[in-house]
This record gives C-alpha cells, sequence and structure tokens, in this order.
C-alpha cells in the first residue's frame, strides 16, 4: 500500500481526500440520527437535502481553507482549524435546512452529534493514514536496538525511544527470572541466554545497557555482551533523558572504564583537605593529564592560592582558563598564579617557591613516554630526575611543608630510561627525608591513567573507527589502569599521610591483558575480530612488538614489605635507597656525563644505582662506542670520589682499572 500512494500523482491523492469526505459526511450524519433514536437502521429519507447540504457546504469549506493542500505525512493544526471550519458551517447548514423545510420529526440534538462525528471522521481518516504512513516510514529507517535490562531505566528508555526515529526497540533482555517471558510495553523480555537468536533474527547491531547497578555488575554484563558482535552503547541517567538535559545522542560507547568495573571508594574529606584546603599549592607540569586533574580537585578544596607551573604555554593556558571558567560557574574563589618555565630552571624554582611562600607541591612534571624516552635519553633524566632534585632543593630553601612526586609502576625493576628515571626521582627524595629536612617528602606509584596522551585506549578507539588494523605489541603483555580522576583525587588522600620518605601506592585491581582489551573493544564496537582462526572477520590484529625499554608486565613494588593505611586503596611500602652522601656523589658525576652525552657512563650508572635495571638493548645504538659493562661491582669506588671534583674520566680510569 505504501509503494501504491507513493506512485500516485498529487492529483490523484487530493482527489481520493475529497471522496473519501464525500463519504465521510454523510455517514457521520447517520450516525449521529442512529445514536439520537437508538436504532440501527433509522429511516432517514425523509430528511435527504440534510446529507446533500452537508457535503456541499463542508467541501468547498475544505478546498478554500487548504485542506486538500496539506500534506497528510506532514499534517498538523491548520488542518485541524480547517476541519472544524468545514464541520460546523456544514452542521449549522443541517439546522437551516430542517428549520426552513419544517422537516417533521427531526431531531434538534442531531446537528450538534453530527458536528462531532464530522470533526471526528473527517479528522480521524488523515491522522489513521498519517499514523500508517510514518510508521512504515520509520520501520524502514529506524535501527532495530535491544535494551539489555527491563527494569525502570530500561522501559524508560523504550518509551523515549518510540518517539526517535532513529532507534527501535524490539527486545528487552533481562536476568531477572519474574521479568522473563512477560511484555512491557508490548516488548517481550528475554533471558540473557536467548540473546544470540534475537541479535540474529532481528539482525541487531546495537545493544542498550540500562541497569542501574554497581561497576562490577556492569563489567559482568560488559563481558558477556562482548561474546557477540554488537555495538555495545551505554545510557546516561535516564533523569537526564527525560528533562532533556540530556538526548539520546549523549548514548555513548563503551570506555575501558566500563570494562574494567573498577567500584569508586568514597574519598575520605579530611584527607582530600589536609594538605590543600586554606593553603598555597604549587602543581608543576599542571597542564598535563595527571597535573591538571590535581589542579581540578584541588580548586574544588578552596586553596588560598594556586601556583601552576608548566613549560607548555599552550597546556598552561588551556588549564588556567578552564579553572577560572569552573571557579566562576561553581563560586569558587580563583586565586590562580601561571608559572611559564622547566623543573629544570633551579633558579626559577627558588624564586617561585619562596615568592609565593608554597606550603604543598604536587611534582608531575616528566617525560613519561617510554619510546620517546628511550630515544632521548639525557633530556628525560635532566626533566625527570634533575628536574626533581632541584624542585626538592628548592622547596627545602623556601620551607615547604609537603612534597608529593608523583611516579610510575615503571620505576620497578625497570627496563627503559623512563622507569629509571623515576625511580631515581624516588630515590633522590627518600635520601633528602634520611637527612633530616623539615620538608615531608612522599611519593605516590601506580601504573596507566585512561584518556592521558599516549594511552593505548584512544589509540585503539581510533584504529576501529578507520577499519583497522589494531596495533598490539605483544600477545602476552599486561597492563595496570586507573581513570585519571580517581588517580589524582588518592594521590591527593596520599599525600595527607605523608610522615616522611613514604613510597605509596594505589591500587590498580587486577593487570589487564591487553590483547584481550582490543578483542573486546572491537566486538563492543559492533565489529569482528579478523585472525588466523576467522579469516572473514572485520578488523585485524596486528602485533608490533614490544618497543625499547617496555615490559611484558609492569610491577608496583620492589621488595615485600607493604602495609595499608587509613585508606583502603592506599599502600605503604618500604624500599631501600642509597644514603644521601653516597647518591649526591653518583648523581654529580651522572650530571657532568649528561652534560658531555656520555651515554655509556649514564648506562653504567643508572645500572649500578638502580635495583633490577637493565638497560643494555636500550642505550647500546645511542652511544658512539661500544655498550659498557654495568659498574655495579665498582660502584663504592665511584662513590669514594669527591662529588665536587668528580669527572668523567674518574669513571673511565675506574673502568680501565
Amino acid at each position: 500500500m505504501q509503494e501504491l500512494l507513493d506512485e500516485l500523482s498529487r492529483r490523484k491523492k487530493q482527489l481520493i481526500a475529497v471522496l473519501t469526505d464525500v463519504i465521510m459526511l454523510p455517514v457521520a450524519l447517520w450516525s449521529a440520527f442512529a445514536l439520537r433514536l437508538g436504532e440501527y437502521s433509522p429511516d432517514v429519507m425523509p430528511y435527504w437535502p440534510a446529507f446533500v447540504i452537508c457535503v456541499c457546504i463542508a467541501i468547498p469549506t475544505f478546498g478554500r481553507l487548504g485542506l486538500y493542500r496539506q500534506v497528510i505525512r506532514y499534517m498538523g493544526n491548520h488542518a485541524m482549524l480547517a476541519v472544524l471550519a468545514g464541520s460546523t458551517l456544514a452542521a449549522l447548514a443541517v439546522s437551516m435546512v430542517a428549520f426552513m423545510m419544517q422537516m417533521k420529526g427531526f431531531p434538534r440534538s442531531v446537528p450538534a452529534i453530527f458536528w462531532l462525528l464530522s470533526l471526528l471522521y473527517i479528522s480521524g481518516t488523515r491522522f489513521a493514514v498519517r499514523a500508517y504512513i510514518q510508521r512504515r516510514h520509520r520501520a524502514s529507517t529506524r535501527e532495530p536496538v535491544v535494551i539489555y535490562g527491563a527494569g525502570s531505566k530500561g522501559v524508560e528508555l523504550a518509551r523515549l525511544l518510540s518517539q526517535d526515529d532513529a532507534y527501535e526497540a524490539i527486545a528487552f533482555v533481562d536476568a531477572n527470572k519474574k521479568l522473563q517471558k512477560s511484555s512491557i510495553d508490548g516488548i517481550y523480555v528475554y533471558a540473557p541466554k536467548d540473546l544470540g537468536k534475537v541479535l540474529k533474527d532481528a539482525e541487531v547491531k546495537h545493544v542498550f545497557v540500562a541497569v542501574n547497578r554497581s561497576a562490577r555488575d556492569r563489567r559482568e554484563i560488559l563481558d558477556y555482551l562482548s561474546n557477540f558482535s554488537v555495538r555495545v552503547r551505554l545510557v546516561p541517567d535516564i533523569s537526564e533523558l527525560v528533562s532533556g538535559r540530556q538526548t539520546l545522542a549523549n548514548v555513548r560507547d563503551v570506555g575501558i572504564e566500563d570494562l574494567l568495573g573498577r567500584n569508586e571508594v568514597e574519598a575520605l574529606p579530611h584527607l582530600l583537605q589536609q594538605s590543600v584546603a586554606s593553603k598555597i599549592v604549587l602543581v608543576t607540569g599542571a597542564g598535563g593529564s595527571i597535573g591538571s586533574e590535581l589542579c581540578r580537585q584541588i580548586l574544588r578544596q578552596r586553596p588560598a592560592l594556586m601556583v601552576l607551573l608548566d613549560q607548555s604555554e599552550y597546556g598552561l593556558y588551556q588549564i588556567h582558563r578552564e579553572l577560572s571558567q569552573t571557579a566562576a560557574t561553581e563560586e569558587l574563589p580563583a586565586p590562580l598564579v601561571t608559572v611559564l618555565g622547566s623543573v629544570t630552571d633551579l633558579a626559577l624554582l627558588r624564586r617561585t617557591f619562596s615568592r609565593y611562600q608554597v606550603n604543598t607541591v604536587y611534582h608531575a612534571a616528566a617525560y613519561k613516554h617510554v619510546s620517546l624516552v628511550e630515544n632521548n635519553v639525557i633530556q628525560g633524566l635532566k626533566n625527570n630526575t634533575f628536574g626533581t632534585l632541584y624542585c626538592a632543593e628548592a622547596a627545602m630553601d623556601a620551607g615547604v611543608n609537603n612534597f608529593i612526586l608523583i611516579s610510575t609502576d615503571k620505576a620497578v625493576r625497570t627496563t627503559s630510561v623512563m622507569g629509571a628515571s623515576k625511580r631515581l626521582a624516588e630515590m633522590i627524595l627518600q635520601a633528602l627525608q634520611e637527612e633530616g629536612s623539615q620538608t615531608q617528602f612522599s611519593m605516590v606509584r601506580f601504573g596507566n591513567v585512561l584518556g592521558s596522551s599516549g594511552s593505548v585506549v584512544p589509540l585503539f578507539a581510533e584504529q576501529i573507527e578507520n577499519g583497522g588494523p589494531v596495533t598490539v605489541t605483544h600477545p602476552e603483555v599486561t597492563r595496570y589502569f586507573m581513570s585519571i580522576p580517581e588517580a589524582a583525587e588518592l594521590v591527593l588522600q596520599a599525600g595527607s599521610m605523608a610522615q616522611g620518605g613514604d613510597v605509596f601506592l594505589l591500587d590498580m585491581g587486577q593487570p589487564v591483558k591487553i590483547l584481550d582489551l582490543a578483542h573486546r573493544m572491537i566486538r563492543l564496537k559492533g565489529f569482528t575480530v579478523k585472525d588466523d582462526t576467522h579469516p572473514d572477520g572485520e578488523i585485524p590484529v596486528r602485533y608490533t612488538g614490544l618497543q625499547p625499554g617496555e615490559k611484558l608486565h609492569e610491577e608496583l613494588l620492589v621488595g615485600e614489605d607493604v602495609t595499608g593505611t587509613e585508606h583502603r586503596k592506599i599502600m605503604r611500602a618500604q624500599e631501600g635507597y642509597l644514603p644521601w652522601i653516597e647518591l649526591r656523589g653518583a648523581l654529580n658525576t651522572l650530571e657532568q656525563a649528561c652534560e658531555t652525552f656520555d651515554y655509556e657512563a649514564v648506562k653504567a650508572f643508572i645500572e649500578g644505582l638502580v635495583e633490577g635495571a637493565d638497560l643494555e638493548a636500550q642505550l647500546e645504538d645511542l652511544s658512539p662506542r661500544a655498550p659498557m659493562v654495568a659498574l655495579m661491582p665498582v660502584l663504592k669506588d665511584v662513590n669514594d670520589l669527591n662529588p665536587e671534583e668528580t669527572r668523567v674520566s674518574d669513571i673511565r680510569d675506574i673502568k680501565d682499572h
């Protein structure tokens, strides 16, 4: 029928509409007599002039008011006004004919009943046709979807989808046996085990997850859905959709934070506030991923002053503008100071710390990309290791109360220069604390954060959208993951528990196998994995090999001595380090080796100072000479040298000896 209507010309459609009204008007008047007289077959022959006049008055009125020019699919209020006017004139004409012709036995209430019925019949036929056309049109263009969750959130979503032109809910899936095999708003509720059949039979490519459950339960649902090549999307707060503050366009794809299923732990307010509320706080690397999130959370604790330090002009501008806007929106005090510069500029650091009388420092400035630092060894050490040293010295000189270093799991038994540079930074703070510093030094060590620059997750998402391949370094590689807001919140709380020289470890949960993560992301985007067992898949996975400095599995702890803290997701570790008098001499020599770009000496010192470090493969190609053997056996001799007089030539003499 739809195809037949589409083929008709405009003139023929108008003619059909006129003929329909010519039939409906007499039917409405006949129905009025039947209702008034209470008879199934009333004798209306004596009143035939009324039947003629109602048609002769209404049809021209409808035409004059443009009713027959309306496109039924988009018919609106104007058409209803035309029907109302034509029906009213027709009812008045029927009354006048009955009065002027003195029709005996003509019920006086018939014109009023006719008026109501003509409105119903004339408009009803049009709305029925419009509903049919729209239903057929929407059915041909709307994507069928399955809603996982038949609770209040899922039912409300189905009702919203019924008003949407993009999607049509065809089934519910719910694990609640009380809801299974029932029908809600005409939509059948299936058990999860029936999902595969539903997806296949209806050729469904989208599943909307609408459940109010914990992150862990939601992860289990997503794990189950990852067995199907269907695009899985998560529904925002349904009240936001109903109120109009969000739309169905805000329905989002599954993110890794959903796949991890980490349950949020309520922050302890006194720990959040202790080191920052009403204090002067300085954040290095304020424009970076972790630094910027620290700034956002510190701002909400109402510090007396925030000093933002970063060497990136653009990053510093962005975070300052964002914090200013947040402060204005949330009516927060916004005492912000921006300092453009590097943590390797000791003079700038000393002036900044002393000028603003800083109370607390969060040292987040670091080069963190393993492969880049492997190819820029000297700059990595200068920024990560010596930048920390200079910040610590400036903090002690200015009388800073708390100094918190943002560290990494790559510092543990490292195979990369980046990890070694961060472990050296930790050792510097531990040694300075032992020297009796009035500044409380502590460090917080954790793994990968989601959404940071260079994170594997957005890379996978981009590769999937581009049709692949998805690149994985090794089939067995695993990594720890944590969201940036959670990491920053735990860092703030850990800093408040510092006693001096603390190494805090954040509970990263279970390590994630990157290959499994890639497969789940592909399937949850609605694609199939292409590999040896599935040659007809859509998105291939390609192994690129571990990059220089990368490990198969990361660790968070060097030793075994770890204890709990006041917060159940924060632990405290006790790890060994060199006394400051020994470390200072080695650092002096290492710094001079960096100045002369002596990669052999750099490698030797890193392997000698950092427990478990093995950098031979990484520095070999950068050295102008053959790689030098590790100097662990002669490290004591190196440390015996006078720190102020030690030179790179001294290291060579020891090596030759």
